[in-house]
């Protein structure tokens, strides 16, 4: 049993494979409010699944795009006076800005102090392409561009 968070967010969904890359984007360490962790949990829809509810904790739509590279399709619910307001599922936007390192040494994101452009190349097989130098990429493969 693990106890109904007041203010928050709940990401359900995650397929379990994810999770601590979704713990470590999220930086949950450094978090002063409660988090709780579910890890393998049962799914129909996933077999296995983690789910991660935390208190006070509200997205921006940068961090929302940054969750959708890590693992596109998780559930994301915003709960407000203990009831949920908004469920949704978080979908890869068709542009990335400044959210995904080229993998191309000599494209000029890497070269100069500019910031990473992407679309969606072809969805169905999960790939993104570098709007400066072209490059393609599997998105199970990607960066993220570090941010302090």
């Amino acid at each position: 049993m693990v106890a109904a968070i007041e203010n928050g967010t709940v990401i359900d969904h995650i397929p379990s494979e994810k999770l601590f890359a979704v713990v470590n984007l999220l930086h949950l360490d450094r978090m002063n409010t409660a988090v709780t962790i579910g890890y393998n949990l049962k799914s129909e829809v996933l077999g296995r699944k983690s789910i991660i509810k935390m208190a006070d904790k509200f997205f921006t739509d940068e961090e929302l795009n940054q969750l959708a590279v890590i693992c596109p399709n998780i559930t994301l619910c915003i709960i407000r006076d203990y009831d949920i307001v908004e469920k949704r599922t978080v979908t890869l936007p068709d542009e990335l800005r400044g959210i995904v390192r080229c993998a191309n040494p000599k494209c000029i994101t890497n070269n100069e102090p500019m910031s990473t452009h992407f679309h969606v190349h072809d969805a169905a097989r999960s790939t993104l392409k570098c709007r400066y130098c072209n490059t393609i990429i599997q998105l199970d493969d990607v960066q993220l561009v570090e941010n302090s």
